[in-house]
């Protein structure tokens, strides 16, 4: 089956053995190119290979982040595809392969995803290390990996025999120069001056545009200077001319919005806040989902097998997650339990007591996740903890090498862990990946998520963790909006997710929902916490999927059939 649909995204998470990936972002799309093998979608990924991958953290005993290259060895994993390619970038000729990973669906379909490098010989020194970090370097790095990854895919695509793409999904403004390159293709060889009206309405026609960042400062921009520089005279005028520089700088969500005829956010809220962003552009929403077999541990994927043959192939059978019984929910979630302890243990070399209620926060350590709400007041920790019941705290997640904020925010964690050390016991997992998310998520008694609205785009992390009986407590933003049925699936941080953000309010809600629901149901009405986490995996694991998810793109953004 030719491929019809192109997704470009900067990072995609393929597997734990390959590292292209550093958060979210990456594992939706990871997640995304799952779902259409599983659907027998004729799709196709696009990404950059990161021979360096982002980074392996070390944290030492104060939570000081250091970063470490990801080595890995492609060849070993990857096939290698014959074409090369040009890009044009700074004047300079560079030439770049590809390397093909194979996305295998349940009956077998194929997504192929190629890889792009810039290693070659025949490359300067620096222009080979244009494919080796993802998000390293400074602007000019960002930019020329954007030209590989926009004008190179398109152009790989090509040489690929797969002229007969119809749709480009660009996954974020990382890949917004395709539209250079598709104008460009369209032209044959006469100049950007000449595109008419006719040619750039032929581009929308066949891009597709998702955002998922709700602030500004998190599009990427460029000066007018450095875009010259590196896309040259030509491609930087016709871009003035379409008016994409706004104050002198290039914004590449906003090339992306100008050039694709469907844009949508990632939640509900999220299409309000981007449409409020963006005025002049229709941005619609799909709400995010995660692969439900990536992310289901095998305990709770045994128990669906047994109750649900039919889950893998459709979630939404997950909706029947309600007539199994609480003592085997009680039971795969122990087993779930026990494997997460064991990895901590084995990786960190600290026991955590498998009786004791479990609280886990895993985020990217950044200023608006907030990963110190919970710790905002040690004294009424302690409190709760004597008086209501003991629980442990499991935290994960890097900061970014540039953001001294989220560094200094695991460097808090550490501290705080160390005041509470004999009354809650909190660890902090190091290098958090995929391999580890996965326990993670499925582990803990209960999701932590304190972002400060409106930031939230969606997130995905109390998704993953639904699917194996996990309910969240969090503050009422993203996806939690859409899933959040109080006392049901979880419990809300905050009362009123359409009033202005109160910090203060957030965390008194955080600690009374502790106090005075959750531990004592947990510890009290054991049964009645079990219907919760039944109800998570039945009401949000049957819809927050990227099946569900795929399935809306195709019918409304892409015109196939599923």
């Amino acid at each position: 089956m030719n491929p019809r649909v192109a997704y470009f995204s900067m990072e995609i998470a393929l597997d734990p053995a390959v590292p292209t990936y550093a958060g979210g972002l990456g594992v939706l799309a990871g997640d995304t190119l799952l779902s259409a093998a599983d659907l027998g979608l004729p799709m196709v990924g696009l990404t950059l290979l990161y021979r360096q991958g982002y980074f392996r953290q070390q944290l030492d005993t104060t939570g000081v982040q250091r970063e470490l290259p990801e080595q890995w060895r492609p060849e070993e994993l990857l096939d290698p595809v014959e074409p090369r390619v040009t890009v044009e970038i700074e004047d300079r000729a560079i030439r770049v392969r590809a390397w093909r990973w194979q996305v295998r669906g349940i009956t077998g379909h194929v997504v192929p995803v190629y890889l792009l490098d810039t290693a070659l010989e025949e490359n300067p020194a620096w222009d080979r290390t244009l494919t080796d970090s993802l998000y390293g370097g400074d602007e000019r790095y960002r930019l020329c990996q954007e030209v590989v990854l926009g004008i190179g895919g398109v152009r790989m695509l090509l040489a690929l025999g797969n002229g007969a793409i119809e749709t480009f999904h660009m996954n974020e403004g990382h890949a917004a120069l395709l539209s250079v390159a598709l104008v460009e293709q369209r032209l044959a060889g006469r100049p950007l001056s000449a595109a008419t009206r006719d040619d750039l309405e032929a581009l929308r026609r066949r891009c597709v545009f998702t955002t998922h960042t709700p602030v500004p400062a998190g599009h990427d921009q460029f000066s007018r200077e450095l875009t010259e520089r590196v896309l040259g005279r030509e491609r930087t005028e016709a871009l003035e001319r379409a008016q994409r520089f706004h104050d002198g700088m290039l914004n590449m969500t906003n090339l992306g919005l100008h050039a694709s005829h469907y844009i949508n956010g990632v939640g509900m809220r999220h299409g309000e806040v981007s449409r409020s962003m963006f005025p002049s552009y229709p941005v619609r929403a799909i709400t995010n989902g995660v692969h439900a077999a990536r992310w289901t541990s095998t305990p709770f994927a045994a128990l669906y097998d047994r109750h649900i043959p039919e889950w893998r192939r459709d979630n939404l059978y997950l909706r029947y997650a309600v007539g199994i019984g609480l003592e085997e929910i009680a039971a795969a979630h122990a087993e779930a339990k026990r494997v997460l302890l064991d990895e901590i243990q084995e990786h960190s070399g600290v026991a955590l007591d498998p009786k004791l209620f479990t609280i886990g926060f895993a985020r990217r350590a950044t200023g608006y996740k907030r990963p110190e709400l919970l710790l905002a007041d040690l004294d009424r920790l302690r409190s709760i903890a004597s008086r209501m019941g003991p629980f442990q705290v499991i935290y994960a997640g890097k900061a970014h090498p540039q953001d001294k904020s989220g560094r200094d925010s695991i460097q808090r964690v550490f501290q705080a862990a160390r005041e509470l050390a004999g009354h809650v016991p909190v660890v902090y997992v190091e290098n958090y990946d995929l391999h580890r998310a996965c326990f993670l998520t499925a582990g803990v008694d209960l999701w932590l998520n304190t972002p400060q609205r409106p930031q939230e785009a969606s997130g995905t992390s109390g998704m993953k963790a639904a699917l194996n009986g996990v309910p969240s407590l969090s503050v009422l933003d993203g996806w939690w909006l859409e899933g959040h049925v109080e006392g049901v699936t979880g419990w809300a941080i905050g009362h009123d997710e359409n009033g202005p953000a109160n910090t203060a309010v957030e965390v008194a809600s955080l600690y009374e929902k502790l106090e005075s629901v959750i531990l004592p149901m947990f510890y009290g009405r054991p049964e009645a916490y079990r219907a919760v986490m039944r109800s998570a995996i039945a009401l949000n694991g049957s819809f927050f999927n990227t099946q569900r998810m795929l399935r809306q793109y195709a019918q409304n953004a892409y015109g196939i059939e599923c």
